[in-house]
């Protein structure tokens, strides 16, 4: 059996204002060294669309309820693999007394080409269990209702929004995550997928000010002069007669 390396990724996790929240470490399988037919097969996992973001956020505004955000800790090792696959010991974490061991996978390690289809697969299977039904186009979606009430919950790999026409069914959903997964309770959604989401009253605004920012950061474009107009409105043209057509 071929065995896959380790490695450790450090990540800062930052909110809608560019502010480190949470600093991340994680250990990852190195999944490139992986060959389709031999260490796995099949690898879809359906990932949330922008566009079904968006209808999300338009059907709550019209519904009139309020989005709530959640976040799974370490999602991938909570599916569970078929393929037989081994990885080496982690770096700086090498048993002295035996360096050449290698582990064997149960769970589905970030990296492996099977993870995100192995948590998928155990997120939706433990929420059809508990009466929600998955949507018959978007697959990350999942719906429960009854004849007055509705409930959704809009899946991205281990971001999860939800909301509810039944605020009581928003507490159910998370003490029934809770009961199977570690989760991170974030509240009412402020931020999602480089949307900064703002929920008052009068509906729910997006927009991308913080995406903004951080393009003209990086050309470097912060501090030039402001234009309404890319150039000047009443600048005169002439007719250039040795242009070529």
């Amino acid at each position: 059996m071929k065995v896959i390396g380790t490695k450790w990724v450090y990540r800062n996790k930052r909110d809608e204002r560019g502010v480190v929240v949470r600093n991340k470490a994680r250990l990852v399988a190195q999944g490139y060294t992986q060959e389709e037919g031999i260490d796995y097969d099949e690898v879809f996992a359906p990932v949330a669309r922008i566009e079904a973001i968006r209808l999300f956020l338009a059907f709550a505004s019209f519904m009139g309820f309020i989005v709530y955000q959640m976040d799974v800790k370490s999602a991938f090792l909570y599916g569970t693999i078929d393929e037989e696959v081994y990885v080496s010991q982690p770096p700086g974490f090498v048993d002295p007394d035996h360096p050449t061991k290698v582990y064997k996978v149960v769970k589905a390690l970030y990296g492996l080409h099977q993870a995100p289809r192995a948590w998928y697969a155990t997120l939706s299977t433990f929420l059809e269990k508990h009466g929600y039904k998955r949507g018959t186009i978007d697959k990350t979606l999942f719906i429960k209702r009854d004849k007055k009430d509705i409930m959704l919950v809009q899946v991205y790999v281990d971001d999860i929004i939800f909301g509810s026409t039944n605020k009581s069914w928003c507490a159910e959903f998370e003490a029934l995550m809770k009961s199977r997964f570690q989760m991170s309770s974030m509240g009412e959604l402020t931020f999602f997928l480089g949307l900064q989401v703002k929920q008052n009253k009068g509906g729910i605004f997006i927009s991308q000010d913080k995406y903004v920012a951080e393009i003209l950061k990086k050309f470097d474009l912060v501090n030039v002069k402001a234009a309404i107009t890319p150039m000047e409105t009443k600048l005169p043209l002439t007719k250039d007669e040795e242009a070529l057509m």
